[in-house]
């Protein structure tokens, strides 16, 4: 039996008995001879929650108070991460909101299914594949793409959360809105983070309604502590509460969305109504593998983020992690060998699975063993190029792997009866878009695409594409021991370090036994395909002369992790958030 499943059947709980009697621990790979340097251990960690009832983490207090309401009034996991959800897209708006989308990985408790929901957006059928090129042909720079109508994206986060909620919900739909109307209409407080990226946003002025809400009269940018009203957001809310969905596709909001990114004074886009009203979220199954005896489900296409942790992990488990110390140089080394190989297939092979059906061999075990067999554990090898995963879905695509956008926000909720929810949305770079319709801000997730339709003369995969949806780097993450228990919900904010993030969270918590305080506060190593990026000011910068040493290639780099995990342990619930950013972990 395979050990490592994309099923075409909903994934259950049932399944999850037969992969861990089918699990076997493969013969370990030689370690190597590398020098036995580790990062030290923090002085300061993140502080560990312990829960006997329910919890959520999320990037923002107030947030997480929302969700904690809905769990205390019974709601399901999937009622507090909407009400959490709506809330964040007032205080954090720089991140995520219903301008934008999302990708959610549930447990049902009741029957067993783990579930993957795509809320991705969609082009507008006006795209076109050379959309962000340049009249020369070359590509345009980020900073020109994202700004305006042409990079954004038909919003899908909540037709996805309502699709979601009518399968798992418990309260009310109305009643999940309530937390955020109130503090858009009483107003809340300007936190730190989002006034230091208010100063630092470029040309965050441009259109009114964004420099309206953005800045005081005088031009100068809002201030922490200050309060802050979204009348316009109170009652768009108000009114998806009372009429769904529907109201937001079908009615003025959807009109409103389409004129401001049509008429936009900057890259008009091409947006309309039937846009709107021809979007549809999707339930889509889960991709799973196991790691040690542990099984981990993460989202599929259009996200990489899924099958790129599961091939980091599956090659990990050739080698003996568990016995290395935390943070060693041997671990670097092996996990961003690891990240270069799944990172060469990402670019190749991921993109829109309804255009580009993905090789399922990616993350079959004897692809993965294969592709661990030529790490060596003692050097770094050169630049990776994309494997083969089958004989019959050989690389038929130009590899392109532009990665642009960093401004997302996850959130991991358990509750009473042990439903849980990784939920990671985002509206792409800081302040998405720039334009504002209704109280909340459009995305720019369409320069998620690769500007290149072609690459020495080869289609790309993510090239752009009428109702297609870009590739992503999200992550959200379910993990179940043996017995079937929720361990982790995990997931991260961060563009495509996201992947290395919760690779290394994972490894850290169930290789290495640390605390989710711990596991969340270590310093950050990675690698997006080519040189290690390690966390600058921080402990990691150790390992910067050994990696060297071995002939890898090390960028120290500020990183933008946004970690949030909920897991049973013991009986209860344990979790963390980063303490990088502003959020918070809370329970009962």
């Amino acid at each position: 039996m395979k050990t490592a499943i994309y099923n075409p059947a909903p994934m259950t709980l049932g399944l999850i008995a037969t992969l861990a009697i089918a699990l076997f621990l493969s013969a370990c790979a030689p370690s190597g001879a590398l020098p036995n340097i580790a990062i030290p251990k923090s002085k300061t960690t993140a502080a560990t929650l312990k829960s006997e009832k329910h919890m959520i983490a999320a990037a923002n207090p107030l947030a997480a108070d929302a969700g904690l309401e809905m769990l205390r009034s019974g709601g399901s996991a999937v009622d507090a991460a909407i009400a959490a959800q709506m809330v964040l897209g007032l205080v954090e708006p720089q991140s995520s909101g219903i301008g934008g989308g999302g990708f959610m990985l549930s447990f049902n408790s009741e029957n067993g299914e783990i579930a993957a929901w795509d809320g991705r957006e969609t082009a507008p059928d006006g795209a076109t594949p050379g959309m962000f090129l340049n009249l020369d042909g070359k590509p345009k720079s980020f900073a020109a793409a994202r700004l305006g109508g042409l990079s954004v994206g038909v919003p899908g986060l909540l037709a996805m959360l309502e699709q979601v909620h009518a399968e798992q919900g418990k309260l009310p739909w109305a009643k999940l809105f309530g937390p955020a109307i109130k503090l858009a209409e009483n107003g809340f407080t300007v936190s730190p983070r989002l006034a230091q990226l208010i100063a630092g946003a470029s040309a965050l002025d441009t259109f009114t309604p964004t420099r309206n809400y953005f800045f005081h009269k005088d031009g100068t940018p809002l201030q922490a502590g200050e309060k802050l009203t979204n009348k316009k957001l109170a009652a768009t809310y108000r009114t998806i509460a009372e009429q769904g969905a529907k109201a937001f596709y079908l009615g003025p909001i959807g009109y409103d969305i389409g004129q401001t990114v049509r008429e936009a004074s900057v890259n008009p886009g091409t947006i309309t109504s039937t846009d709107m009203v021809a979007y549809r979220a999707k339930k889509r199954d889960p991709v799973c593998g196991p790691y040690r005896t542990m099984l981990v489900c993460g989202m599929g296409p259009p996200s990489s983020g899924g099958i790129a942790t599961l091939q980091i992990l599956g090659m990990m488990q050739e080698f003996d992690l568990q016995n290395t110390r935390p943070g060693s140089l041997q671990a670097a080394h092996l996990i961003s060998e690891a990240s270069k190989l799944a990172f060469a297939d990402r670019a190749a092979y991921i993109g829109d699975p309804r255009f580009v059906p993905w090789p399922e061999g990616l993350i079959s075990p004897d692809y993965l063993k294969a592709r661990a067999g030529t790490i060596n554990p003692s050097a770094a090898s050169g630049p990776a190029a994309p494997g083969m995963p089958g004989m019959s879905s050989h690389n038929k695509y130009g590899t392109s792997d532009e990665s642009y956008g960093i401004s997302t926000t996850h959130l991991s909720v358990i509750d009473a009866n042990g439903n849980a929810v990784a939920m990671t949305s985002s509206i792409e770079s800081a302040f998405g878009s720039r334009l504002m319709v209704r109280g909340f801000l459009l995305n720019n997730q369409l320069t998620d695409f690769s500007f290149r339709p072609e690459v020495n003369g080869a289609p790309v995969a993510n090239q752009v594409g009428p109702r297609k949806r870009p590739r992503s780097s999200m992550a959200p993450t379910l993990v179940f021991d043996a017995d079937g228990n929720t361990i982790a919900a995990i997931g991260s904010p961060g563009g495509s370090s996201i992947i290395g993030y919760v690779a290394q969270a994972i490894v850290a918590l169930f290789d290495w036994e640390l605390s989710p305080g711990e596991a969340l506060s270590m310093p950050h190593f990675l690698s997006r395909g080519g040189a290690v990026e390690l966390e600058i000011n921080s402990a990691a910068e150790i390992l910067k002369k050994p990696l060297e040493d071995i002939g890898h290639e090390v960028r120290m780099k500020q990183t933008t992790s946004g970690l949030h995990f909920v897991g049973m342990k013991d009986g209860g619930l344990v979790g963390a958030a980063d303490p990088r950013r502003e959020g918070v972990v809370l329970g009962d």
